[in-house]
């Protein structure tokens, strides 16, 4: 199986920055070459793309709002995931939320899903 635990979130202002990280386990993570991915959801609302990386960690992709902003990257040594966020905005606050799947592309692709992690920005 796989389990991912993020952790990072938190309460900043308007123009702050914040580091989220997802640390990844289990044999199934280990066996493949998994793409992974933050997605986000808002009080209310359905939960949407923000970003996703390659196993190689050499292609990326982005929901239009957080390009320039926020950056995805990840250490395979350390089975980890991270999501740069700057120049948070409070249209950012939601619960973030690590996934993993086999095959990089289509958001509908992620099979494994961590338990979330809150950041809300004030203005």
């Amino acid at each position: 199986q796989v389990q991912l635990v993020e952790s990072g979130g938190g309460l900043v202002q308007a123009g702050d920055s914040l580091r989220l990280s997802c640390a990844a386990s289990g044999r199934t993570f280990s066996n493949n070459a998994m793409a992974m991915a933050w997605f986000r959801q808002a009080p209310g609302k359905e939960r949407n793309f923000v970003a996703a990386i390659n196993w190689r960690g050499d292609t990326t992709s982005y929901t239009d709002s957080v390009k320039g902003r926020f950056t995805i990257s990840r250490d395979n040594a350390k089975n980890t995931l991270y999501l740069q966020m700057n120049s948070l905005k409070p249209e950012d606050t939601a619960e973030y939320y690590c996934a993993a799947g086999y095959v990089f592309g289509s958001p509908a692709n992620y099979n494994f899903w961590g338990q979330g992690t809150q950041v809300t920005v004030s203005s």
